[in-house]
């Protein structure tokens, strides 16, 4: 795939200093001459969804533009995640970070190691609100992500991050 492409990426922290962890992820995630940050969303408090009991989370996501294949963006961001010390203990367990790749470009992979766009991302508040606030005419499957944010189950535990 030549030339570069436009990707959304999630990001979520309930571990630690989870604002810094955040903002330094995203200096982490665009610290490279193969990305470059587009947008940057609002901070948003959520409940964790699925697993076990666990601190609220915070969840952000940004617009990057990369020359990087899929799987090199992947090796990226895992990369990024342990260098803030994730550790993949419990499915859906608290992280000191986490980063997913949402959509890259309009590429639909349905592999083991990466699936494209991300399996539930059409149905989480966590990742539809804070994209549709980024950029009210995004869509994510042919459809915008404003209109599926409403319908999303977790969007009741959802509240814009105040924290200093």
């Amino acid at each position: 795939m030549s030339g570069t492409v436009r990707s959304i990426l999630a990001l979520g922290s309930n571990l630690g200093e989870s604002r810094d962890t955040l903002s330094l992820a995203v200096a982490d995630l665009v610290d490279s001459t193969n990305v470059r940050l587009r947008e940057v969303s609002p901070i948003v408090q959520t409940k964790a969804v699925g697993g076990p009991e666990q601190p609220d989370y915070l969840n952000m996501v940004i617009e990057i533009e990369t020359d990087l294949g899929p799987y090199e963006l992947l090796e990226h961001c895992q990369a990024v995640e342990n260098r803030h010390h994730r550790v993949r203990s419990v499915r859906w367990g608290p992280r000191t970070l986490d980063v997913d790749i949402i959509t890259y470009g309009d590429l639909v992979s349905d592999d083991e190691k990466l699936t494209l766009p991300h399996p539930r991302a059409a149905e989480r508040a966590f990742v539809l609100q804070p994209w549709a606030w980024m950029d009210g005419t995004a869509t994510l499957s042919g459809r915008p992500v404003a209109e599926l944010v409403q319908q999303a189950e977790d969007l009741p535990g959802l509240v814009p991050f105040e924290g200093a």
